[in-house]
């Protein structure tokens, strides 16, 4: 039963994807905030299911055997948690920084030729917040 739990947690979590892409091949207007949310939903009630079922799943003894041998804990759960989610919202955030200063930049070259290290600056501004991300989860790790 417990290995049946990700391919759950994968299938809820694709299918809102696989319905969007066919109606978009079949012609039907999609809906795009609705699946989106619907996807959001989904991963996020995944989760909270996977947090809570497996450890009734694994046992609570296995559980307690494991941390009694030295193994993780919930705090390193928490710190690998933190970790990943400075480093991905960094990323959403220079994605979204470099999409909009860098098409910026390329209409200001095409204009004059002279903008070009000036909106390189930019664009080389919004890459730095993913290096911040990247900082702060290796300090939340190795701390």
């Amino acid at each position: 039963m417990l290995f049946l739990l990700p391919l759950f947690a994968l299938i809820l979590i694709i299918v809102p994807l696989v319905i969007a892409i066919r109606k978009a091949k079949l012609g039907i207007k999609v809906n795009r905030k609705r699946t989106v949310l619907l996807n959001g939903g989904a991963f996020m009630g995944v989760m909270v299911l996977m947090t809570v079922l497996m450890p009734v799943i694994a046992g609570a003894e296995g559980a307690a055997e494991v941390v009694a041998a030295g193994g993780t804990t919930v705090g390193d759960g928490l710190k690998a948690l933190a970790a990943a989610l400075s480093t991905g919202f960094a990323t959403i955030g220079t994605g979204i920084a470099v999409g909009n200063a860098a098409s910026a930049a390329i209409g200001a070259t095409s204009e004059d030729e002279k903008n070009f290290t000036k909106s390189l600056i930019f664009v080389a501004l919004g890459e730095g917040v993913a290096i911040y991300g990247l900082l702060i989860s290796i300090l939340i790790l190795f701390s």
